[in-house]
């Protein structure tokens, strides 16, 4: 199988996320149970799928809550995955986990982690190496990205590219407090992105090793509209015309929260961003919140490869995957 760009004539089709194929399921039938935010790394040297994806259930569960696991997991087809490697937040003394993102990298790979700094309940990013993708190793890990680092209240799912000698990562951040906020209830359920303290655009940190990061701030702001709380770019695809799509989750507050939907912007350059869908999102399911979040696009021989998680009828969200060709 081989890699290409896409060449698309703007704005994309609607996707129908009910036209597409379960990856996986949550481990129980109601809300607050969840599996998704999958990042996904396509090697078509080694005909294989490498994906990463967390598993999350209701605050206060008894076996743990939460963004409680993560785990890498491999494939010959993209569609049936078998875990290679996972960690529990225990290991990392933190109440939660959020997205993962993987890539290959000269000797191995490199895998950047979300999760709730325990020290101060906010939201931060680190790294782990390995030479296979079952080989990281928890307690080698290396700060990336914090709360303090980034001068803002938190910064987690990181979708990470490599363009020349130059890493991207694109972050959802939790912007600045106003002054007369309250930072110790802001952080006092260990998630400010669930308590309407502030809004969470996309920030975006580049490196030339891949370890140092040098922070540059807001390059997709909030909203005025659907997305006027949060607006998180989840994954870019290449265009051969030049410049990048970006697929990214936006909410109208922190009542949405755990509950976005899909919007869709374009760059040239990975720093600027234009809404292509500033009135209402590209795509919802007809289940419960409507929500569609975490798209992780690509194109691979001519054809879009669409993961992304879905609330299903009954409250849960499970790991989904379209696939179409591309120009459809």
């Amino acid at each position: 199988m081989t890699t290409a760009t896409a060449r698309i004539d703007l704005p994309l089709r609607q996707l129908d996320p009910l036209d597409s194929t379960v990856v996986f399921r949550p481990e129980a039938t109601e809300a607050g149970y969840w599996t998704g935010c999958a990042s996904v790394l396509h090697e078509p040297d080694r005909d294989r799928f490498v994906l990463t994806y967390r598993q999350r259930r209701p605050r206060g569960h008894a076996d743990g809550d939460r963004g409680y696991r993560c785990a890498v997991a491999v494939s010959d087809d993209g569609l049936a995955f078998t875990d290679v490697w996972s960690v529990h937040k225990s290991s990392l003394v933190s109440p939660s986990m959020e997205r993962f993102s993987l890539i290959g990298v000269d000797g191995g790979y490199q895998l950047y982690i979300s999760y709730v700094d325990p020290a101060d309940n906010r939201w931060r990013i680190d790294l782990m190496e390995a030479g296979e993708v079952d080989g990281f190793d928890v307690s080698a890990r290396k700060e990336v990205l914090t709360a303090a680092s980034t001068g803002t209240e938190g910064v987690k799912d990181p979708y990470v590219l490599r363009r020349g000698p130059v890493t991207y990562l694109l972050a959802s951040y939790a912007a600045g407090l106003p002054e007369t906020a309250d930072a110790a209830a802001a952080h006092g359920t260990a998630d400010i992105y669930n308590v309407g303290a502030t809004t969470h655009p996309t920030g975006l940190a580049t490196s030339v090793d891949g370890q140092a990061f040098t922070w540059h701030g807001e390059v997709l702001g909030v909203g005025d509209g659907w997305d006027r709380y949060q607006a998180r770019i989840n994954s870019v695809v290449a265009l051969d015309s030049g410049g990048y799509l970006g697929f990214y989750d936006g909410s109208a507050g922190h009542e949405e929260n755990y509950e976005e939907r899909t919007g869709l912007a374009t760059s040239p350059d990975l720093f600027t961003w234009h809404r292509l869908t500033p009135g209402s999102p590209w795509t919802v399911t007809p289940h419960a919140t409507g929500s569609v979040r975490y798209v992780d696009a690509h194109v691979i021989d001519g054809e879009w490869w669409l993961y992304f998680e879905m609330t299903r009828p009954d409250g849960a969200h499970e790991l989904r995957l379209a696939r179409r060709p591309v120009g459809i």
